[in-house]
């Protein structure tokens, strides 16, 4: 029986650290916001964005950094989604959102304090040959709250796509799960079950995913976003209420991602992947956002294939559950792109 091995890469990034490096199949355009842009309480704003001319089945990478500052001291949400319309302006594909809450004007809780980062990713496909523009959007709400504002940061919001077709990529995303935590394909930890692998155990199909023949190595990334259930949220199932402890209290969890390439058992020949890391998840930041990028993986001949599964470990430590955020309606809050790199 083949000897699987493991090849650890400590590259795992969260919102409040640098951007994630990243290598896609050939070059990237990056489209920088140049003067501060505010946007309003429930009104989403478009604030960068690029047009694209593809073939039908032609994919682009697209990824956008947010940075935010707040008008006011008092928390309020925060999102950063990234979608792709047609020339009739209709959204097409599924659009990928990363959310956490703003801590406020005077918060000491970010790497540039007031300053919240909040990147994201996406693969689109054009289902049909014809002009797409992919665009960075913000959006703030508050149920306390009126009158107040978010302001992008010039610079330090920025919007990139990849200039050429993602040859053979794969988007991966988890199941259903509502913003009140009832969908029935929720997955929650630190509330019976102190784990979890996101893509592999949680409801998502296994998707084993090929690399092209003539890949001389792979890159994987994924966004995975967590949210806290302490007492009284409006955001996870009743059922759990015996396990949720008062705001405050706040989470800690184990994450790794793993990109596994398989043997002709498809079984496990060569696991990459990052280190596991531990983090503590803030109630008042209420939803907490992972990046992880793995890139310059290996096709190792000796596995028999060049197939692949991707997974993102998720450990409950101590402190509140945490509930693994899902699909809600057409928009992806945890998910996962494979790319060739030739």
């Amino acid at each position: 029986m083949r000897r699987a091995f493991s090849v650890v890469v400590a590259m795992l990034f969260v919102v409040t650290s640098a951007s994630v490096a990243h290598a896609d199949e050939g070059s990237v355009t990056r489209v920088t916001l140049t003067s501060a842009n505010s946007f309003q309480s429930r009104v989403e704003e478009r604030l960068l964005s690029r047009t694209v001319t593809l073939a039908a089945g032609e994919s682009r990478h697209v990824r956008g950094r947010l940075q935010a500052t707040s008008s006011v001291p008092q928390i309020v949400s925060m999102n950063n989604t990234l979608k792709c319309v047609n020339s009739a302006g209709a959204v097409v594909g599924t659009t990928s959102t990363s959310s956490r809450n703003h801590e406020g004007s005077d918060t000491t809780y970010y790497a540039r304090p007031g300053h919240l980062p909040i990147d994201a990713d996406l693969l689109f496909t054009a289902p049909s040959a014809g002009t797409y523009t992919c665009g960075l959007y913000g959006y703030t709400a508050s149920t306390s709250l009126s009158g107040y504002h978010l302001t992008a940061v010039a610079t330090d919001t920025w919007l990139e796509v990849s200039d050429t077709n993602q040859v053979g990529a794969r988007w991966w995303q988890n199941p259903a799960c509502s913003s009140t935590g009832t969908s029935s394909t929720c997955t929650y930890v630190g509330a019976g079950t102190s784990t979890a692998w996101v893509f592999y155990d949680d409801g998502t199909p296994v998707h084993k995913w090929n690399a092209a023949a003539n890949a001389s190595s792979v890159q994987a990334l994924a966004t995975l976003e967590l949210t806290t259930c302490y007492t009284g949220t409006a955001s996870c199932k009743s059922s759990i209420d015996a396990y949720e402890q008062p705001r405050g209290t706040n989470a800690v969890v184990d994450v790794r991602f793993e990109f596994i390439q398989l043997d002709p058992t498809a079984h496990t020949c060569r696991t990459t992947s990052t280190a596991t890391s531990r983090k503590t998840i803030r109630d008042d930041a209420h939803h907490y956002v992972a990046n992880f990028a793995l890139s310059g993986i290996p096709i190792d001949p000796t596995c028999g294939t060049r197939t692949f599964l991707m997974r993102i470990f998720v450990k409950h430590v101590s402190g509140n559950p945490i509930k693994i955020d899902g699909e809600q309606s057409t928009t992806s809050l945890t998910n996962g792109i494979a790319m060739n790199i030739f």
